[in-house]
């Protein structure tokens, strides 16, 4: 079991679990926009991942950026090496059209945890702001990528969907907001610090309720699209009320960044059953 334990926590460590997570919602925009999955956007999604969340959780502290002295930091650092191959591969399997998008988001996930300039903060340090930056290249990387992608319009559905999935995601974070507001610097004021617990878990049942809303401005809507999106708006709803559990060990790394997968596998599923 405590080999188990390991492997297990190395796959959240790593941000192997987050990067599943992104892939999931990849795939639920391919799947609910109806256009084709390219594998190597997928790819590059899942070992991009990896490296961004590793470098910022990880980087940050380290010497240079490069230079860690934790021996279990180093094999994650290794491990994310191998991973930054795994994505430039499926990286120059894309079109260029596709490159440029990925730069910027890039580029804006770096700035998260690397100061634009000397003396100045990073993206990470603005508290309340850095949830939305996050929302931003996350709707970015899943929505906008693979429309471009796919040569699709960018049509009214489109843009319902783009605001659906930054809502989600900004739903997403507030339990880690919650979870680390026993640990974050009070100078940051993220929105738990500046409204407190309560109101944060308030918001977040707000923002459940608007994303499951959000697809009836759709021109074209599913059964299956509403049926999927509801399961995951009263799960979410369902983990803002019952209190405690945002501070165990778990609860926000795993169950939390599970909801996106899923609701891949719910529009999978029940598109096979109806």
């Amino acid at each position: 079991m405590r080999f188990l334990k390991l492997i297990f926590d190395f796959y959240l460590n790593a941000s192997i679990h987050v990067a599943l997570a992104v892939v999931a919602l990849l795939v639920v925009s391919c799947q609910t926009l109806n256009i084709p999955i390219n594998y190597s956007l997928l790819g590059v999604a899942l070992g991009g991942t990896i490296v961004c969340y590793n470098f910022i959780k990880y980087g940050v502290e380290a010497e240079k950026y490069l230079m860690v002295s934790n021996l279990y930091h180093r094999i994650i650092q290794i491990f994310s090496f191998l991973c930054f191959g795994f994505a430039v591969y499926f990286l120059l399997k894309l079109e260029a059209k596709l490159w440029w998008g990925i730069l910027i988001l890039g580029l804006i996930s770096s700035l998260y945890a690397v100061p634009l300039l000397p003396q100045t903060r990073n993206l990470r340090s603005l508290g309340g702001l850095k949830i939305f930056i996050v929302a931003l290249v996350w709707s970015g990387f899943t929505i906008v990528l693979p429309v471009l992608d796919s040569d699709r319009v960018f049509d009214w559905d489109v843009y319902v969907l783009i605001f659906q999935r930054f809502i989600l995601v900004l739903a997403l974070l507030l339990p880690f907001e919650i979870r680390d507001l026993q640990w974050d610097n009070p100078e940051l004021r993220t929105l738990p610090q500046v409204y407190g617990e309560q109101r944060t878990r308030q918001l977040g049942m707000i923002l459940s309720v608007i994303f499951c809303l959000i697809p009836f401005l759709k021109d074209e809507l599913g059964l299956v699209e509403i049926l999927a999106g509801l399961f995951i708006a009263l799960t979410l709803m369902m983990m803002f009320v019952y209190k405690g559990n945002m501070k165990k060990r778990y609860f926000a790394s795993f169950w939390v960044e599970s909801l996106p997968i899923l609701w891949a596998i719910l529009l999978w599923g029940l598109g096979k059953l109806l």
